[in-house]
């Protein structure tokens, strides 16, 4: 398995240095050809509107939609999880470009500025339950976003509650106690986004459990050519099945 990161701005060399602790290989991504020479794709935390702005001037953004429509796994950390959402507000005039594919709606800075980043525990019980330890982990919030709204296909894997002197609360999610809360953390398919920046501290889990998406993606598209009566397919029966192509 190789894990391409998206390599224009931001923590990607964090995110390459936490893939090679697990002993897996982590290449830099700046090409839309080199895309072909990984099975999945992270795309780090950083300036948003920056790393718009070079993947434009790369033309990346057909092949990372392309990326993503294929069913390749693909995580997108603060920044990326922007870039992931299918709808974004709170944007700098004029907005910037969306690869899109998560069913939900992104604030860009719901957590305000740079000076108001903070550290907080998160309970990741669906989480803890596949990777094992503890049932929260450490969220690193570095002018970070947040999802308002998901699709009823979207997993939550994660909520914070909401700021008291925020006035972004509609529409948010609402515990049976009356807190507000916002998703900082959720999966759909082979996406999978986190608002904050595992990459940052130890607890490797949140990588795990991306490898084994990836592995159980690109182990399901395996299985998906079936023999015929216990005959090996043929050439014109492989050409008929229409199947994305892992590398």
């Amino acid at each position: 398995m190789v894990v391409g990161v998206l390599a224009l701005q931001g923590s990607f060399n964090e995110h390459i240095a936490a893939l090679r602790r697990l002993g897996v290989k982590g290449v830099e991504v700046r090409k839309a050809e080199q895309l072909q020479d990984v099975s999945s794709l992270i795309i780090p935390g950083g300036e948003s509107t920056t790393m718009a702005k070079l993947a434009e001037f790369h033309n990346l953004f057909p092949a990372l939609r392309n990326f993503v429509k294929m069913g390749k796994p693909v995580w997108g950390t603060c920044a990326g999880l922007i870039f992931l959402a299918d709808k974004v507000v709170g944007q700098k005039s004029g907005g910037q470009e969306l690869i899109g594919g998560l069913d939900c709606t992104v604030h860009r800075n719901f957590f305000g500025s740079q000076i108001q980043s903070f550290e907080a525990d998160l309970e990741i019980p669906n989480l803890a339950s596949i990777e094992g330890g503890q049932g929260t982990c450490r969220g690193v919030f570095i002018r970070a976003p947040a999802v308002l709204e998901a699709g009823p296909g979207v997993e939550v894997l994660a909520v914070y509650p909401v700021p008291p002197d925020s006035n972004l609360v509609d529409p948010l999610i609402e515990s049976q106690e009356g807190e507000k809360k916002v998703i900082v953390a959720l999966k759909q398919g082979n996406l999978l986004g986190t608002a904050f920046h595992p990459e940052l501290t130890a607890d490797s889990r949140w990588h795990t459990f991306f490898l084994k998406m990836a592995s159980e993606i690109e182990e399901g598209a395996s299985n998906s050519i079936v023999t015929i009566e216990g005959s090996q397919p043929t050439l014109d029966q492989l050409e008929r099945i229409d199947l994305p192509i892992f590398q």
